[in-house]
């Protein structure tokens, strides 16, 4: 059989596992999840999850690694895109924030166990998850650093602590919009994550 389309059809087959793991785990949490139901929800049989993955913990630091690194590319890519177009690192910095708020749109689900693993201790993917994560403050960090060399950006922000707080207040806000405020568009949400980013809350210009 032609190698690429074995390897296409197991990558649908490790999505559709991905998907109906991260749904059932934000449904009733990790421990309550096997790998039966997680087989059943992808519709695939049990051996299937284990050809894949050698048990529910290794498909679960996976998944973390699959969604993390979505994220980051997507990240990535919106910085990359508004320099690319002439845009300071500032415009950069809010095109990460809209194209955090859709990612977030997209897979609220992974977004939810995201952040409920970051407090969690003791768990298996403990290191994985932080790895992850960095991969995805990094993004951040990196466009910081660029508007405080081209001094866009003060020289006195701190720039790992900043990057965590924009990636932060990201996340929390858009959790915040999808189970309380699920009324409003991701352009108002956008929008007011766009104004506390310009230092326009106070009412200055």
């Amino acid at each position: 059989m032609d190698s690429s389309a074995t390897s296409t059809r197991r990558e649908a087959t490790r999505q559709k596992l991905y998907e109906a793991a991260v749904t059932l785990i934000a449904e009733q949490g990790f421990s309550a999840t096997t790998v039966d139901e997680i087989a059943e929800r992808a519709g695939v049989a049990k051996g299937t999850v284990y050809y894949n993955f050698a048990s529910k913990s290794v498909l679960f630091e996976e998944l973390l690694r699959h969604g993390v690194g979505l994220l980051t590319a997507s990240l990535k890519e919106a910085a990359e895109k508004a320099v690319g177009s002439g845009g300071r690192q500032v415009d950069a910095l809010d095109a990460m924030i809209r194209a955090g708020l859709g990612f977030i749109d997209r897979y609220p689900a992974f977004t939810q166990l995201y952040v409920a693993e970051l407090w969690r201790t003791n768990r298996a993917w403990q290191s994985t998850l932080m790895v992850v994560r960095q991969q995805a403050v990094a993004v951040v960090e990196d466009v910081l650093r660029a508007g405080v060399e081209n001094g866009e950006l003060s020289e006195e922000i701190d720039i790992p602590l900043t990057a965590a707080a924009l990636v932060g207040m990201v996340l929390v806000a858009a959790l915040d919009w999808q189970a309380f405020q699920p009324e409003r568009s991701l352009d108002d949400v956008h929008s007011a994550l766009s104004r506390l980013l310009q230092g326009r809350v106070s009412g200055g210009h």
